[in-house]
Parts: structure tokens; sequence; C-alpha cells
């Protein structure tokens, strides 16, 4: 019996069409295995039916294949140390397990371990319990490798984050320091609320204890990572609506330390003083990111990669999941980008920030997307998984040196 936990919320319809709008949901999707190539001469191998995989466009030796489908609405990704991937969701409610029982790196089983769930976006796993997020729950699945089919009740471990849908949904992990991070997004646009827990990145013990806010004046993270070095916490923030087309700035921060305040509402990119909260120097008041990104191309999840199957030039450099704008007059985003860094210790800083993978978006329409990346993580072989919720699939991204 699949697990089930019922949650019920009130929204306005208004609310509820804007929150239509800006999730683009997920719609299931069984496309056949299949994959793509890069070459040397930029050109595409022609993929098998299904997704139209040979659209992406990868460096050459790349190539991008199916790892799993019928993953609906699949957003974080979390792996236990015997093998199973987590799988959460964002619209669907559910929480999956991606089996790869014979280690073929094509999923053998896709198993709904929970279902009914508020927007469970957010997965993470440590000594044998997954932990899932929901808008105001963290709940705790123990010994779950062992009972796919038949899985526990959850424990809930703290359920008083608020209940806001707007930006409610949350990217969890587990820092260096043991602690779970989970974020709470801004319950607007934009907005100033009194509430010190919004627009932050807070932390707490394992089991649900000593919550307190680590980072501040972020208006929506949905995926962070810590440098494998130095283990300085990096993560991306999704910038306002309404500036325009090109403005502000998507964000890649980083936060060596507790305490720190990132500008929202106040500043938007590190020197864009609000129109509503902000007045002439303003900026200069708060940590201003690592790196612009893309304006409004929905910054999610970032992958650090410390693996050995990709070429020198990509160990520990940053790539960053981009699910795609939903409201800019030309969409852009749709695709996986590589923030380059370089320096060492407090002096690693971005270099350059540039398209890896693309080709989801073969139109100028948002519509004409057939999948929005969301997060990645890296697999024990080096290769690395990529979460798309439209299409319903994940993806893996190899390398090969070309001959």
């Amino acid at each position: 019996m699949r697990a089930s936990i019922g949650r019920s919320s009130s929204l306005s319809a208004a609310a509820m069409a804007v929150m239509m709008l800006a999730s683009c949901g997920g719609r299931a999707s069984t496309p056949a295995v299949q994959s793509a190539s890069g070459s040397s001469d930029g050109s595409r191998g022609s993929a098998a039916s299904g997704l139209p995989l040979d659209q992406i466009s990868l460096p050459p030796g790349f190539s991008i294949a199916v790892y799993a489908s019928g993953v609906k609405n699949a957003r974080e990704m979390a792996r236990s140390p015997s093998g199973v991937l987590y799988v959460g969701s964002r619209t669907a409610g559910n929480v999956y397990a991606v089996v790869d029982e014979d280690g073929d790196f094509r999923a053998d089983r896709v198993v709904t371990i929970a279902s009914g769930l508020e927007m469970p976006n957010g997965v993470a796993f440590r000594d044998g319990s997954l932990y899932v997020a929901e808008v105001s729950r963290i709940l705790r699945f123990d010994g779950i490798d062992d009972h796919l089919d038949d899985p526990p009740k959850p424990v809930v471990v703290r359920d008083d984050f608020p209940t806001d849908r707007h930006h409610g949904w949350k990217y969890i992990a587990f820092g260096p320091d043991g602690k779970l991070y989970v974020p709470v997004g801004a319950p607007c646009n934009i907005c100033d609320p009194e509430n010190p827990i919004y627009a932050t990145i807070t932390r707490m013990d394992p089991d649900g204890s000593n919550r307190e806010i680590f980072a501040e004046g972020i208006r929506n993270t949905v995926g962070f990572a810590w440098h494998p070095e130095t283990n300085v916490l990096w993560f991306t923030d999704n910038g306002r609506d309404n500036l325009g087309n090109d403005r502000p700035p998507d964000e890649l921060n980083r936060a060596p330390r507790k305490g720190m305040h990132f500008g929202y509402p106040y500043c938007h990119g590190g020197d864009i003083p609000d129109p509503e909260f902000g007045s002439p120097g303003t900026c200069a008041k708060y940590t201003p990111p690592v790196q612009k990104l893309g304006p409004h191309v929905a910054s999610l999840g970032p992958l650090f990669y410390t693996g050995d199957m990709f070429p020198a030039e990509y160990k520990n450099q940053i790539f960053i999941a981009e699910h795609g704008s939903w409201n800019r007059d030309i969409p852009i985003g749709y695709r996986v980008t590589l923030v380059r860094l370089a320096g060492e210790g407090d002096d690693v800083h971005a270099t350059s920030y540039e398209p890896f993978a693309q080709g989801w978006l073969p139109g100028t329409d948002a519509g004409d997307a057939w999948g929005r990346p969301v997060a990645l993580l890296q697999l024990p072989d080096g290769s690395v998984l990529l979460s798309d919720d439209r299409a319903g699939v994940i993806y893996r991204i190899s390398y090969q040196a070309l001959k």
C-alpha cells in the first residue's frame, strides 16, 4: 500500500491562476529510452521515437539519454547509498523511488512511495531515512530502501513552516555540518513580510530541533550546494517579476557564514534598487551575487561536479538547471548552464557563465518547450542525472572522449 497523506489548503481563484501560470505544470510522459551525442562539428545524431533528444546541443563528447520515464513532474532528486533514486514532485503531489536493478543506467522500476502530499518538491537522504519537504512540513520515511512496495508511515519532523503556497515549494539538503537546510520563499512577487522566516534559508538538526535562520534576503531559492573544497554554501535565487523582460537577473550567491543578507526585497542583482522598497545607495548594504544569471531564467538546482568522467576542466565547476521563463515576452532558460570558477579558499569566484545543454525550447513561445530542467545529481561513475518536470523523465548526461 502506498503512503498517502492528504493536505487541504484554501486558495483564491486569482492566486490559483497565478500558480498555474507560474508552474507550467508537468505532464506525464513515457518516452522510449533514447540518446543523443555531441559531435565535434556540432551536429546531432537522430533520436529514437519519443522525446526529441536529437535537439539537445551538448559540448563534443557528451551524450544525453533517458534514465527513467513515467516520473510525473520530476523535481529534486536524492540517492541512497544502495543506489535507489528518490524524486520529489511539485504539482503531482507524489514522491517516487527509481530503481536501476541491473546497473545499466536505465531504470527498471518507478515506484510511487507517497501521494497526496502538498508540493513535495524537496527530498534528502540521511542515515537510512528519506526526508521530504512539503509546504509547511518536513516528513521522514525511515528504512525506506527496504520498503519501497510497503512504505512506512512517515514521521513528522517539523510542521510549523509557513503555509503559503506562493514560493512554498522547497529544495532541501543536508550540509557538511550535518544540518538540514530548508528555504522559505517570499510569499509574494515583491513584499516585505513581517515574519522574519520569509525569504530565508533556515537550517535545523535532523530531528527538527534548533531551527535557525542561516541567510536572509533571498526571494526564492530552489537549489543549493556546498563547494567541495571550502564547504561554503552556494545557491541560486529567482529574481522578481514586473521590472521588464531584462531585469533583474537571477542570481548565483555564496554564503560563507551565517547572518548574511542578499538584498531582497530592497535590492536585486546586487545593483538594482527595488522601485518600491529600495532607494539610492540601498544596494551597498547587501551581499551582491557571485554571478548574475539570465533574467527570469528560473535558475533552480546547482551541482558542483566532482567526478572523473567529465574532462578535467569541469572539476569543481558549477552546473545550473534553468527551468525557463514563464512570463517573458521571448522566453529564455530551458537549459543547463555552466558557471566556471577560479581561485582558492575565500577567493573562489566566477569567471564565466555559458550554456552547457540546450534545446528543450525549440520555438519562441514558452508553450513550445517540450522539457524543463529542474535539478542535477551526480552518480558514482561520474555521469550526471537531470530531472525534467514537463517531460516527466530523468536524463543521464555522460561523456566519452572523441576518437
